[in-house]
């Protein structure tokens, strides 16, 4: 077979065999035609400059937005992806006409790096933006074969096309030279968004392997998650797992180096990473997901590892450029450190002074939980100030066996993905780093929904590869039920519903909400949140009894229930939540004032709790988001 030894005669032959084949054209669609040229032509381009450049073929998506025609690997490593129009298209995205064509463009903007070509015009694309200027033959490659391309043409082409196969990620870096966290969160978020777009087209498909991926989601952790709802944990779960198994020393990068890295201490996230990124169903998401790894993979291990906190702001960041409205509506705002120890110490002084328990977070009888976890900052506040009390009151000797009790008596609850990563993440290190043992089951952070029934139906696994999943919900609803907790705090989210019905009560309230239907005749369980609203209507604020519908509302009704009210309460206990202060005195919450009044204890922290806002606000104030 010939192979051409200089560019003008690569796309000389290109144009000369596109347009054989337009001419014999009878069926299939014109841009088909450019395929095989194409992919010859980059064979020997690589040949030329003395690399291995490969192109992949993507199977087409009917009806879908689907992927590039070709994913391009030069000497093995990813550089990009080639898209491939019906000449006369072009490929300048802005002047495409078709509705497919738009949104297809708009999807494939995420791409750092993609070649569009309709044979007559090409052009090369990062993020979005066009990447020099955009190269037009003088010829026509469906009518004039090889004089569709001159010298200067050809010239231009080569430059396009060096320009093109050069890339390779870049990582922002600081003044320093360090790794911007901030901006590789921002360089992350287009490609997991481009990935829960991909989970979404596809489980528009029913025949998708993806559908029961979702189905199988559904069953052991989200029962009612719709299929947005999925997608967005897919994306989110695949991009942490990596990012996190590139943490844990994962190099090179793969699927399997990330899922055997995460097994020993992250189990639930190596399966999760296991399952979502099967071989049947990875067909439809491979560009995104190689994306992925390719830009994740140039992240050095130890950037990601500290000896700062590299995940202190990370999912904050993340999340404002990956979805700002999922951020406002998930409530995902970071709460400073400063604000955080404020609280733990007012709670260990409470616990010793007026609780009696001498030895606070210390002592072996005081356990402690987060509901609404987030990236871990508060249980992180929890470990810091019981090392320095230990270091102080014992001695140093003295942390790691202390730190291990404690590692047993610390939970943490959350729904999203993400910050779930990153707080198992952050909470691991931090016992490790103090030379504590974990517990058995790892961290005992949880991804789970706190507001969901304690007494929920455990959904087995209908195959034992599902096993570690099942066992992470199985031990949240014993936690829910069975285990005491004297301490619960956080900050949670902040969300108000306008509209809510019963086909969307995990989302609205859940169980605290809702109830739950009784054995008895189909009844429903008398909702907890009906403590806070029949005392309302009954002092006459029925017409305010909205407000209450907000999602701290109900954390606050949970944590109630759990630390006072559940079987399991063992006798006083704190709550303390950094949250919107409406409850204080607003019409709507007189009901939800005179339940908290009805714990003595409590009305102290809340008292204490309205001081230290006070304290916080004036010197912190600033870095709080507004609510």
């Amino acid at each position: 077979m010939h192979t051409n030894t200089s560019f003008s005669g690569v796309f000389r032959s290109f144009a000369e065999t596109v347009t054989s084949k337009m001419t014999q054209l009878t069926l299939g669609a014109p841009e088909d035609q450019l395929r095989g040229p194409f992919e010859n032509a980059m064979t020997d381009v690589g040949n030329i400059i003395g690399s291995k450049l490969v192109c992949t073929g993507e199977t087409p998506l009917p009806e879908k937005l689907g992927r590039p025609d070709f994913a391009l690997h030069l000497d093995d490593l990813l550089i990009g992806y080639a898209e491939l129009k019906a000449p006369g298209v072009g490929a300048i995205g802005r002047r495409f006409t078709k509705d497919h064509d738009k949104k297809q463009f708009k999807r494939f903007s995420a791409i750092p790096n993609i070649l569009y070509s309709d044979g007559n015009e090409w052009a090369v694309y990062r993020d979005g933006q066009l990447a020099g200027d955009v190269v037009r033959l003088h010829g026509d490659v469906a009518a004039d074969g090889e004089q569709a391309v001159t010298l200067q043409d050809a010239e231009k082409l080569e430059g396009l096309i060096r320009e093109y196969i050069s890339w390779k990620p870049m990582l922002p870096t600081d003044r320093s030279g360090k790794i911007d966290l901030k901006g590789f969160s921002a360089l992350l978020a287009p490609l997991c968004r481009m990935l829960r777009d991909d989970v979404a087209d596809a489980l528009s498909d029913r025949s998708s392997p993806l559908v029961q991926l979702a189905s199988n989601w559904r069953q052991l952790l989200f029962p009612d998650a719709s299929d947005k709802q999925f997608a967005d944990a897919y994306a989110q779960t695949v991009t942490f797992a990596l990012l996190l198994g590139r943490s844990e020393g994962a190099d090179p990068l793969t699927l399997t180096s990330a899922e055997t890295s995460l097994a020993a201490q992250h189990s639930l996230l190596s399966r999760a990473l296991e399952i979502l990124t099967d071989p049947n169903a990875r067909e439809e998401i491979s560009t995104s997901l190689d994306l992925l790894l390719r830009v994740i993979a140039v992240a050095p291990p130890e950037a990601l590892r500290g000896p700062e906190d590299p995940w202190l702001y990370f999912y904050e960041d993340f999340l404002a450029a990956y979805d700002p409205k999922l951020r406002k509506d998930a409530g995902v705002y970071y709460t400073p450190v400063e604000v955080v120890h404020c609280q733990v110490r007012l709670i260990d002084y409470l616990l010793a002074e007026h609780l009696e328990v001498p030895l606070g977070f210390a002592d072996p009888t005081t356990v402690t939980l987060d509901p609404a976890v987030g990236t871990g900052t508060y249980l992180l506040g929890v470990i810091e100030h019981v090392v320095s009390r230990i270091e102080k009151e014992q001695g140093p000797g003295a942390v790691a066996g202390q730190i291990s009790n404690l590692a047993n008596r610390i939970y943490g609850f959350e729904l999203m993905v993400g910050p779930y990563a990153v707080s198992e993440l952050r909470i691991s290190r931090a016992l490790s780093d103090c030379g504590a043992r974990l517990p058995t089951e790892g961290t005992q952070v949880y991804l789970t929904d706190t507001l969901e029934s304690p007494d929920a139906p455990l959904r087995l696994p209908d195959y034992y590869f599902f096993k570690p999943i099942a066992e992470q919900h199985a031990k949240a609803l014993e936690i829910k039920s069975k285990v005491p907790v004297i301490v619960c705090l956080g900050n949670p989210p902040y969300d108000r519903h306008e509209a809510a019905t019963a086909t969307n009560r995990a989302r609205t309230g859940g169980w605290v909400r809702w109830g739950e239907e009784g054995s008895e005749e189909g009844r429903i369980a008398r909702p907890i949140l009906q403590d806070f609203i029949e005392p309302a209507e009954a002092a006459g604020h029925g017409l305010d009894i909205k407000n209450l519908y907000n999602q701290y509302v109900y954390f606050w009704r949970w944590a109630l229930w759990k630390v006072f009210e559940h079987q399991t309460a063992q006798g006083p206990g704190i709550v303390s939540f950094i949250s919107a202060s409406s409850y204080l005195d607003g019409d709507a919450y007189c009901g939800m004032r005179e339940h908290m009044r009805r714990y003595g204890l409590l009305t102290l922290v809340a008292k204490a709790a309205v001081h230290a806002k006070k304290t916080i606000y004036s010197r912190f104030g600033h870095l709080l988001p507004s609510q």
